[in-house]
């Protein structure tokens, strides 16, 4: 489980710079998160359940006193006390310790699922507070752009070369986005209290997160065999043996049960008469033997059990079929992460171009602002692009971990 976990770290945790706070949030979720802790109470409790099926039949007790003592040659019967204690078919009791520790061998699975799961999303929502931060920078610094631009206008005011709706549509623009900063900074209180949440800590302490995402250049090896020994299909596995297990044991309880004890009866001695077995009391050991003789209860539990290996497997298959479902749309949504951040780079790269010819073309008295605030909305545009980009190539890639590492 450690070097499982490990692995996975390691891998959602490539694209950063400096990623021990992902690491470090991770390593506190999986040690603090409840959900995590209720299956891992639950394996517990069905680890135990093996200690509670290793036992026997309760023993019978019994006792009796004669009202009316009946008189037998050797004397009167006053009481009886007898014992019995029944036997499973041997072997029966270790099948039933097999059938609940593969049970709790299948629940194990869950344990692994759920931290598999805990992993991805904390990896998620880490990466959605870097988008939201990311943004934050991008609007910052197009709201220092448009003061530059307004200045600019202001001063073409006073020459006449511009128009006061010029300034007014520049500040028009930095209001919007002021709010649009504002809302971010909402949206991220709003992701850190999720994440926090994951971690089972207040929802008010500030998690800091990396300035920068080194985008890979090459895309990491897929091993799509991974696939076949997902947890996920592996608890259906484990599943489908335990059901051959309960058949086992079904097989053991449909077996007859043996029985042993004894009664003892006790005698007085017959009054006035002298023979050797006076007043000797009875003591007689007993066999029982228990036989299901109408076995159609068993008869059914098999056929049950046969059905329910057929239902394992066609939900295994089912769960198989989605996995690489979800696996394909990954891969092909993180290529086309990749295009896309690709094309943004191409277009932020021409858009600053352009930019850097407007300002040139103040020196000559002829900038159009109309044009200014365009361009600065495509720039706008491509940064936000690729910032979505970058975060669609990580959320994909914590998908694609999950599914194959």
């Amino acid at each position: 489980m450690k070097n499982l976990i490990f692995t996975l770290i390691s891998f959602l945790a490539f694209g950063f710079s400096n990623a021990q706070e992902l690491n470090v949030l991770i390593e506190q979720g999986l040690k603090n998160n409840p959900a995590i802790q209720k299956i891992e109470l639950q394996y517990n409790i069905a680890s135990e359940k093996v200690n509670e099926v290793n036992t026997l039949p309760n023993t019978e007790f019994g006792a009796g006193y004669f009202v009316s003592e009946p008189e037998t040659r050797t004397g009167a019967q006053r009481f009886r006390i007898s014992v019995k204690q029944m036997l499973p078919w041997f072997g029966t009791i270790t099948s039933r310790e097999n059938y609940v520790s593969s049970m709790a061998d299948a629940k194990y699975e869950d344990i692994v699922i759920a931290k598999r799961k805990l992993i991805s999303s904390v990896s998620q929502s880490y990466y959605n507070l870097y988008t939201n931060k990311a943004k934050q920078k991008v609007l910052e610094e197009n709201i220092k752009l448009l003061e530059t631009y307004e200045t600019l206008a202001l001063t073409s005011v006073e020459i006449g070369k511009a128009s006061a709706v010029d300034v007014l549509r520049l500040q028009m623009r930095q209001n919007e986005m002021e709010q649009l900063l504002a809302i971010l900074n909402q949206q991220y209180l709003t992701e850190q209290t999720t994440l926090n949440k994951l971690l089972n800590r207040d929802k008010s302490i500030y998690i800091t997160v990396v300035s920068d995402l080194n985008f890979p250049s090459e895309n990491f090896d897929i091993n799509i065999d991974n696939l076949s020994v997902h947890p996920e299909l592996l608890k259906y596995d484990k599943l489908y043996q335990s059901i051959e297990k309960s058949e086992l044991l079904n097989q053991k309880e449909s077996a007859p049960m043996i029985g042993f004890g004894f009664d003892y009866i006790n005698v007085t001695k017959r009054p006035n008469m002298s023979f050797s077995d006076n007043g000797k009391d009875i003591f007689m050991p007993m066999v029982t033997v228990s036989i299901p003789i109408f076995n159609n209860r068993y008869k059914s539990k098999t056929k049950q059990k046969n059905l329910q290996k057929q239902k394992v497997l066609a939900q295994k298959q089912e769960r198989k079929n989605k996995l690489e479902m979800f696996l394909d749309k990954a891969i092909n949504k993180r290529t086309s992460a990749r295009i896309s951040y690709k094309t943004q780079a191409k277009n932020l790269k021409q858009a600053k171009n352009a930019e850097e010819i407007l300002i040139k073309s103040y020196e000559t008295g002829t900038i159009d602002f109309n044009d200014v605030l365009d361009i600065q909305e495509l720039q706008l545009k491509f940064e936000m692009n690729q910032i979505a980009s970058i975060k669609s190539y990580f959320i994909q890639t914590t998908i694609i971990n999950y599914l194959i590492q």
